[in-house]
Order: structure tokens, then C-alpha cells, then sequence
């Protein structure tokens, strides 16, 4: 497997490191076909991350009820969900969630996503103590021209003079180079270039899982959660990426395009 795209830090560079994570917990069905929210939360618990989006989260069908139990979570880990379903059952908007453990929201959009299948995606601003931060999670199609046309979408979503923005989730974009539509956002948002494997989880040779920033900067390192848990309890590994929030407020405001895009 791959290992973690890492950028090497600049020299007399101070670190404010703030850790993002994305999963496709496949409806906490793992890849042994057992439904176990438990496990999924033990591998959030083993994350520790500072913020997370899932996909898949909530039922496909019916009243797309959610699968797991938030308060436990919230106990555990300290980590609560953000309020994007339109639900009180709900735990997102297309399967898609996203838990937070410090800052306040002060903002909450549903994007629908263009595309043969019903697709969504969450855009969450997240007042933290260091800097406002812009999350927008999704979980993208499996044909690569609706794909295209998402990120098409998400990017007419992101302002130039905006705050920072994250575009993370399960994009489903295996494709590496000229191929993939991931370009669609280049130069604007980065590490397009860094694939990490997550999928599937037992073995994992597909990059389908992303976290990519603008400024494409602020990532300093990806790589997947591989844990024995983790290999077992959905389809898809968890990725987690160190996001340097101390660059979005020192200096002026000047963010150089990372030499490994």
C-alpha cells in the first residue's frame, strides 16, 4: 500500500495542527457483512480526530434514519454532530455527516449534486479559536462524468476571497493524472496528485477517499487509518490529513502553491 502524502515544512515555520478525518462506514456494514455501529465508533475513538465527515451514515432508504448512536460518541470521544439532516432521525443530508469537537457552526448548506444517482454534499463554516474554516464533505458518483459535474458544482460553492475551504469525503476517483476528475479543481485545491489507498479496506489499492485544501498548503500530511478494527468494520479504510492551521494566520495572508501538486 502507499504510504501518507506528507510535505515537508518550511523552514522556521511554527505548526498549528488540526487533525481532519474522512469514512465511508458503508452503512456499518463491515467487510465481513456484519452490521456493527459499535465498531464503527471504536474506530472513530482510535482516529481521535478534531473533526470528521462520514458518508453513508444514515439509512439509504425509507425515512433515512441514522445508524449510530451519537450520544455514545459524543461521551467517548467528545465529538458532536452538526446539524445537517433535515431529520430529527437523520444524522445527514445524503448520507453524508460530519462531527465536530471545538468552534461553533455558523453556517449549514445542502448542495444537491447533478448526476445519474441522488448525490449531496454538506458545506459547514466552523468558527474555530485560530481561524474560520469552510468543510465541504461529500460523497461523489460512480460514473466519471457525473463526478465531473459535482465538482463542478462544490467548486462554483467556493468564493476566491473566501475563508479557508476543505473538500473532503468518499469521491470515488480512482483515476490518477490526466484522467482523473479530480483536475476539475486543480489549481485551486490540492494534494490532487497524493493518493492514498483506502479502499477496499482489507487490502486497500484504490484512492477513493480525499481531503484536499485551498490553499492547498494548509495539508501537511494524509495517510490511511490502518488498524485491525478499522480492516473489519466497513468497506473502506478511514483516511486522516493534518491540516497546518497556524499558516492561515501568520504571515500575510500569502499562501505559495505546494511544489508537490
Amino acid at each position: 500500500m502507499q504510504g501518507p502524502y506528507l510535505r515537508a515544512p518550511e523552514e522556521g515555520g511554527h505548526r498549528g495542527d488540526f487533525l481532519i478525518a474522512s469514512y465511508n462506514i458503508h452503512k456499518c456494514v463491515g467487510s465481513d457483512g456484519r452490521f456493527d455501529p459499535g465498531r464503527i465508533a471504536e474506530v472513530i475513538a482510535e482516529i481521535d480526530p478534531d473533526v470528521i465527515a462520514l458518508q453513508e451514515a444514515d439509512k439509504r432508504f425509507g425515512r433515512r434514519d441514522g445508524l449510530l448512536d451519537m450520544e455514545a460518541i459524543e461521551k467517548r470521544t467528545g465529538l458532536v454532530p452538526a446539524s445537517v439532516s433535515t431529520l430529527a432521525s437523520g444524522h445527514g443530508w445524503h448520507g453524508n455527516a460530519l462531527l465536530y469537537r471545538s468552534g461553533a457552526i455558523t453556517g449549514v448548506e445542502r448542495l444537491k449534486l447533478p448526476g445519474a444517482e441522488p448525490r449531496g454534499a454538506i458545506i459547514v463554516d466552523l468558527e474555530l479559536e485560530a481561524s474560520p474554516l469552510r468543510i465541504i464533505a461529500a460523497h461523489l458518483g460512480l460514473l466519471r462524468h457525473s463526478r465531473k459535474r459535482q465538482l463542478q458544482a462544490i467548486k462554483a460553492q467556493v468564493k476566491t476571497d473566501g475563508p479557508p475551504t476543505l473538500i473532503l469525503g468518499d469521491l470515488n476517483e480512482w483515476r490518477i493524472g490526466d484522467r482523473s476528475s479530480l483536475l476539475t479543481l486543480d489549481p485551486h485545491f490540492g494534494p490532487v496528485g497524493a493518493p492514498v489507498p483506502s479502499f477496499p479496506a482489507q487490502f486497500p489499492v484504490f484512492a477513493l477517499d480525499r481531503v484536499l485544501s485551498s490553499p492547498g498548503g494548509l495539508v501537511t500530511r494524509i495517510e490511511a487509518h490502518d488498524s485491525p478494527l478499522a480492516r473489519v468494520a466497513s468497506d473502506h479504510l478511514p483516511i486522516k490529513a493534518t491540516i497546518d492551521l497556524a499558516r492561515i494566520t501568520s504571515g500575510n495572508g500569502q499562501f505559495p502553491r505546494d511544489p508537490a501538486l
